[in-house]
């Protein structure tokens, strides 16, 4: 049941005096439940419950954050039918897309359950004593991955699920030990009060310390900040607008303590066609393309906002069939007014710009907060010297740029900002002609697609979801899959430490038999001692 109130720890609580609601953009009406915005003292005691936490969190064994996660996963599907309704009627989405975001989310608690329960992502490390190396004796030194406190995860306005409450960022921070204060997004509130409902059920059948999770309410920036600026908070998820995320990265640098900040932000994901493939498959690219373009309303942070070509008559044949094909979609409702008032004045000051065309647009009358696609197309040299053309419009949208030979090409990748993706389609090993090429994009982005669709994130260890800033504020972690855990540790020595003081992963028995690096060896045996 959805209360509007906020989990301060295990406890519901609605001090605050401000109130909001959620938004159906599909039947264009507010639902009914009215949310708390967090109060400053319901802020400072979800902190401080999270402070005292980790203390105990922090120390908890594998096998018991393991089933912790797994009590959540049970939890969020025990939830049923109620939580799909909700996250339909907050976000205008359909309830298949609720249900594969429900098995995505399930999926990412259940992975990071078995990496912590097996237990080798700690990246332990031991260097036993020399006494007697000379000139100077060599200490016994070990090394492993601690986590690094409270964190604070900002929900993500285009994932209810997956990026949110009890999505990837919570769940990499859960199995790293960290407590987790999670600021409900305002466009999904009561998807993400269910959410937490759950989370905390788990919490008290699998005896975590209370304040190991809250989730605070609020519909606007003031609570985000007090979270961001507080001493006790030691990192941030965030996954959203560039604005966005530099606003909270500029906080949290500028604390007497500076925190890590890992956003995900924007991203045009480029694709370029290079011109076998596009005499041989201009018609059946621009079917692909049209499709991609429009999935999801156009709002994944992988859709491809950007196609690259050398100017030709296959290019042509291609613009042309990708503004036919455009149009034939069903259009689609997007996920809040906000979000299709943002996307049509984007899309309108893009069509402004010198020398555009419009190639591509559906124009039939549509209902409330649906989306009308559209596909542009510009001359390279214009591209260029536009930066306002390299702008994410976040929906259904997209540029097709006409490049005057290879060399404006990598020039334009080459002056791209950093980018989630970027995918090349060639054919008949073409592409062994455009190394180049390939190397601008490799620059430029974090994941490479060949002769594929950028949208689709698959959720394993191989994945990596991030790139140069702005795609993220720092590309040398992903946000999906098991690695992304990363982010919430630090690496931690002991020397010369009493091998019976040490945490087990540490220790000469090596208890929990995982897999250590000893003495530049990779082993799971024992150390043995004179």
């Amino acid at each position: 049941m959805i209360t509007g109130k906020n989990y301060i720890g295990n406890s519901l609580s609605s001090k605050g005096s401000i109130t909001y609601k959620t938004f159906n953009p599909k039947l264009n009406i507010e639902n009914t439940t009215p949310f708390y915005e967090a109060a400053t003292s319901e802020i400072s005691a979800a902190v401080n419950l999270a402070a005292e936490a980790y203390k105990v969190f922090s120390k908890i064994s594998g096998k018991k954050k393991a089933e912790f996660l797994n009590t959540i996963a049970d939890e969020v599907l025990s939830l049923d039918d109620e939580l799909i309704q909700s996250y339909c009627s907050e976000s205008g989405l359909p309830e298949e897309r609720a249900k594969a975001e429900r098995t995505r989310t399930i999926g990412q608690l259940r992975s990071f359950a078995t990496l912590v329960e097996e237990g080798s992502w700690v990246e332990a490390v031991i260097d036993t004593a020399q006494p007697n190396r000379e000139p100077i004796p060599k200490p016994d030194l070990r090394k492993m991955m601690i986590p690094l406190g409270p964190v604070v995860v900002f929900g993500a306005s285009n994932f209810p699920l997956a990026y949110s409450t009890a999505g990837g960022d919570t769940a990499a921070a859960f199995a790293a030990g960290c407590p987790v204060i999670v600021k409900s997004h305002p466009m999904h509130a009561g998807t993400g009060e269910l959410v937490a409902s759950a989370i905390v059920k788990a919490v008290q059948k699998t005896g975590m310390p209370n304040g190991v999770f809250s989730n605070l309410n609020s519909s606007g920036i003031d609570i985000g900040t007090q979270l961001v600026q507080h001493p006790k908070i030691k990192a941030v998820g965030f996954t959203g607008s560039i604005k966005g995320g530099r606003a909270l990265y500029d906080l949290a640098s500028k604390r007497e303590e500076p925190i890590p900040v890992f956003a995900e932000m924007g991203s045009v994901n480029p694709v370029v066609i290079l011109p076998k493939a596009l005499k041989n498959r201009a018609i059946k690219l621009a079917k692909t393309y049209a499709t991609s373009i429009t999935l999801g309303t156009g709002q994944f942070c992988t859709n491809p906002g950007l196609i690259l070509g050398l100017k030709s008559k296959s290019l042509t044949k291609f613009i042309n069939n990708l503004g036919k094909e455009i149009v034939k979609v069903d259009t689609k409702c997007m996920l809040h007014p906000t979000i299709f008032d943002v996307y049509e004045a984007n899309k309108q000051r893009a069509v402004f710009q010198k020398e555009i065309e419009v190639v591509g647009v559906y124009e039939n009358s549509v209902k409330s907060n649906y989306a009308r696609q559209m596909v542009t197309t510009v001359e390279g040299i214009t591209f260029l010297e536009n930066p306002i053309l390299h702008q994410e419009v976040f929906g259904p949208y997209s540029i097709v740029v006409q490049c005057k030979n290879e060399e404006q090409l990598e020039m334009i990748i080459s002056n791209l900002e950093g980018q989630l993706t970027g995918t090349l389609i060639a054919d008949n090993d073409e592409e062994n002609n455009y190394p180049k090429i390939i190397d601008a994009l490799q620059n430029r982005v974090g994941r490479l697609i060949f002769n594929g669709v950028s949208t689709g994130v698959e959720v394993c260890p191989s994945m990596n979801h991030g790139g140069p800033y702005p795609a993220s504020t720092d590309s040398r972690f992903t946000a999906v899959g098991i690695h992304s855990i990363k982010r919430w540790v630090r690496p931690f020595s002991y020397q010369n430490y009493p091998n019976a003081l040490l945490p087990k992963e540490l220790q000469n028995e090596n208890p929990l038999k995982i897999s250590r690096l000893v003495n530049e060896e990779q082993t799971v045996n024992e150390i043995k001692t004179s």
